[in-house]
């Protein structure tokens, strides 16, 4: 197939005179360079004005979006600081018992503490309680008093926490 193309091709041209092959050979040249323009170079320079363009506003874009998040952070940190105390503690700690399934006997004041008193609690998921309320209401434990039960890991106690010192 390839050798019938080149002897057809051979055939044509050779049957051309010195002007028509002058002719086609700057044609085609003409043509190549067409198709390169239309098909290479344009869309770039065409891309590349439209980047052109549309780079200053993407640049305050991104400013703005840094802007935004450097004060989400200032504000994260910020309120990440701030830990409720007295009565507001009380009710976040008793509000959170609750979304944990704990139930405490008794919320009390005593002193800067608030003091709970559990029956019957699953210890494993007391001290995920515990750890939870650490990181969330800044508080630490001062004091617990906890007795186990027959059945594993239940457990009846009596704890304060109080705030955090440590920043």
């Amino acid at each position: 197939m390839k050798a019938e193309l080149a002897q057809a091709w051979a055939g044509f041209w050779g049957q051309r005179t010195d002007r028509e092959k002058a002719l086609l050979t700057w044609g085609g040249g003409a043509l190549a360079a067409v198709v390169v323009w239309s098909l290479l170079w344009a869309p770039a320079q065409d891309a590349r004005s439209h980047l052109k363009e549309s780079l200053p506003s993407l640049q305050r874009q991104l400013a703005q979006m840094t802007a935004q998040a450097n004060e989400a952070h200032s504000l994260a940190a910020a309120a990440q600081g701030v830990a409720p105390t007295g009565a507001a503690l009380k009710d976040a700690l008793t509000a959170s018992l609750g979304e944990h399934g704990l139930a405490a006997t008794q919320v009390q004041f005593a002193g800067s503490a608030v003091q709970l008193h559990m029956k019957n609690v699953s210890f494993p998921t007391w001290t995920a309680w515990v750890d939870d309320a650490r990181r969330q209401f800044k508080v630490q434990v001062s004091e617990a008093h906890i007795t186990a039960l027959k059945d594993d890991g239940q457990v009846d106690l009596t704890v304060s926490l109080q705030p955090s010192t440590a920043k």
